[in-house]
């Protein structure tokens, strides 16, 4: 995997890592018909982040504690969003804390 597509799987983890993103949302910004850039795809292989329902607001993407766990080695955790409901805030705040 070359660096340049290394480093764009890791701004993906990270911007959902911020919050968790509707699957629409995720796919608008980040699904690509390039073979050679297969970012989404890489990220899910990996088990960096995963698909799953919400609640009543269908599909969502998560960071798995593996994205968490790569973020964290590469030095890019996030700072929780300020305007994320505290339950989900503080959920971030203590997924960076070893």
């Amino acid at each position: 995997m070359s660096d340049e597509t290394r480093s764009l799987i890791l701004d993906l983890v990270e911007w959902i890592a911020r919050q968790s993103r509707p699957y629409g949302e995720v796919m608008e910004a980040w699904r690509t018909s390039c073979p050679r850039l297969t970012i989404w795809e890489d990220a899910v292989d990996q088990g960096l982040v995963v698909r799953q329902n919400k609640d009543g607001a269908g599909p969502y993407v998560s960071v798995t504690e593996a994205g968490l766990a790569t973020l964290r080695a590469e030095g890019r955790l996030p700072v929780a969003d300020p305007d994320m409901p505290p339950d989900d805030r503080s959920d971030r705040r203590n997924a960076g804390r070893a």
